[in-house]
């Protein structure tokens, strides 16, 4: 059984910059040492990416804080994370959930056994996102998210996003 990590935007705007928090700062050694427990080959990550006109976008009107900017430094993996990473394991996406992701991931399935763990941030938006787009493009396959390697926009909001994964038979350890 082969086991693939998504590791969900641990981008620097997400860890400490314009929507970072404590509780993220808290995952980045955990989220390391997860990936390190996988073969380089089955680690892939998405990186959050917006352009300099996200504040007229629909989500930039409902979150209206300037975020993970193509480019900038906001925009930038931790590089001790994006390190581990084959670069060409890293989906770019703009919006919550990538669906090449899971376009990819599902390839994957079709030709050999697969589980999949997800890391990242945040639990509440983008982890949940993947998750269920994962889960709604294999639904037979394990899905699962590392709760201690996972942060949402507050603790509150974490805890409400893995009971609803948890729900939708994305197993929550």
């Amino acid at each position: 059984m082969r086991k693939i990590l998504i590791v969900v935007d641990m981008q620097k705007d997400f860890i400490d910059g314009s929507l970072g928090t404590k509780e993220a700062e808290a995952i980045v050694r955990p989220v390391i040492d997860k990936i390190k427990s996988y073969r380089r080959e089955d680690i892939f990550a998405t990186r959050d990416t917006h352009q300099k006109d996200y504040l007229d976008t629909q989500e930039g009107k409902n979150l209206p804080v300037e975020h993970c900017i193509e480019g900038t430094e906001g925009w930038m993996i931790d590089p001790q994370i994006e390190e581990l990473i084959l670069p060409d394991h890293i989906f770019d996406k703009p919006t919550f959930g990538s669906a090449a992701l899971a376009a990819k991931i599902s390839e994957i399935s079709s030709s050999e056994d697969i589980e999949v763990e997800l890391v990242g941030l945040c639990t509440d938006i983008c982890v949940i996102s993947n998750a269920l787009l994962l889960k709604a493009y294999m639904p037979e396959v394990r899905i699962s998210v590392d709760s201690s390697c996972c942060a949402g926009v507050t603790p509150e909001k974490h805890e409400a996003a893995l009971l609803t994964m948890g729900s939708c038979q994305i197993h929550v350890q």
